[in-house]
């Protein structure tokens, strides 16, 4: 018996301890879109922050990898990624992608330089002007179809910072950009007394829905949509959803040093 025993004993020695089941990993393809996603944010900013506490609670760990946006679709796409944030709903989207429930609620506004009022009630108002506008960006199903007919010029660029210095310069009219998006370039990228001569008109260009996207060429991404959406859900009905944007508000999320971000 004691014999058997010291087998026992010394066997449970020489084996150690159980390593741990190390979560999975899900890699998630982004664009640069300050304060929501970035880089260069703490947690990357809150919806960046708020999937990965989604999905941590379904057993996953998330790495997202900063990519200009249309690299990051077309990679996502092509299966690369596990999935893809955030990007509005359009149609044609559909044959890449299945859709998350609804993730952002954002809204667009036209900037333009307080020294040049500006009102508008229909797109027909903006006739003849040139707006600045971002690449592969979306205005919304009326909007696009607007910009279609050519009736305004739209000069397309990588970057906020790029369309807000064309704005100051006045080599543009207008640039539409969701409002927290745009203020927070203005307030990270150029000094104050630049900012403060930049303002919004108050109506809103688009009231937008935002969805993180997931690849129909992957076998789990119908599986993964329902549990994320499940427990989305979950964080909107305990208030836990809602933190992260008031978070947002009362100054989270602030920059990071260089050298630090991911």
């Amino acid at each position: 018996m004691r014999q058997g025993l010291l087998i026992v004993l010394f066997s449970l020695l020489c084996c150690g301890p159980l390593e741990a089941v190390e979560a999975p990993l899900l890699r998630i393809s982004a664009g640069e879109w300050p304060p929501y996603l970035s880089a260069r944010v703490e947690h990357q900013g809150p919806v960046a922050h708020l999937i990965s506490d989604l999905l941590a609670e379904e057993g996953y760990r998330v790495e997202f990898t900063f990519l200009p946006w249309p690299r990051a679709y077309a990679e996502a796409a092509a299966g690369r990624y596990d999935a893809t944030a955030v990007w509005m709903h359009k149609a044609e989207r559909e044959a890449d992608f299945l859709f998350s429930a609804p993730l952002l609620n954002e809204q667009f506004v036209f900037f333009h330089l307080k020294t040049q009022p500006f009102d508008w009630r229909h797109f027909d108002d903006l006739s003849g002007m040139t707006l600045g506008g971002g690449l592969e960006y979306s205005y919304g199903p009326a909007f696009d179809a607007f910009l279609a007919k050519g009736k305004v010029r739209i000069e397309r660029v990588s970057s906020d910072r790029q369309n807000f210095e064309k704005l100051l310069k006045e080599r543009v009219v207008l640039y539409p950009q969701e409002l927290n998006v745009g203020y927070a370039a203005l307030r990270n990228e150029f000094s104050r007394e630049d900012a403060e001569r930049i303002t919004h008109h108050p109506k809103p260009l688009l009231v937008n829905l935002s969805y993180l996207m997931l690849p129909k060429r992957l076998m789990q991404s119908e599986t993964l949509r329902e549990r994320f959406d499940a427990r989305l859900q979950q964080f909107r009905d305990d208030g836990r959803y809602q933190k992260y944007f008031d978070d947002l508000q009362a100054g989270h999320y602030q920059p990071v040093p260089e050298q630090a971000s991911p």
